[in-house]
């Protein structure tokens, strides 16, 4: 049986992290959004490492990832200029003989 994998919006997972920080135990609220133990923590831990950028939803790449992902594109589109200039140098340089 295959089991389908559950999603969250942004709104209810700092909701759960909010219930925490109210002193609510780890298990009181796993239990009562019936959501393993250890997602929430995961869920605190992202909270507490950037509240802005915290679960950015679908198709949505944190700041750091985008900026990676346009450098590699840029990285390619050089390699290749490069590539073809390192051409046509030795192209002009055999017939410049």
């Amino acid at each position: 049986m295959k089991k389908t994998r559950r999603r969250f919006s942004r709104e209810f997972k700092l909701e759960a992290v909010r219930q925490l920080a109210s002193g609510t135990r780890l298990a009181d609220v796993a239990r009562a959004l019936e959501v393993d133990a250890q997602v929430i923590r995961r869920w605190q831990e992202q909270v507490q490492r950037d509240p802005e950028t915290a679960f950015p939803g679908n198709g949505r790449a944190p700041a750091e990832e985008a900026e990676v992902q346009r450098l590699r594109r840029e990285v390619v589109q050089l390699r290749a200029e490069r590539d073809f200039l390192k051409k046509a140098a030795a192209f002009f340089a055999k017939e410049a003989r």
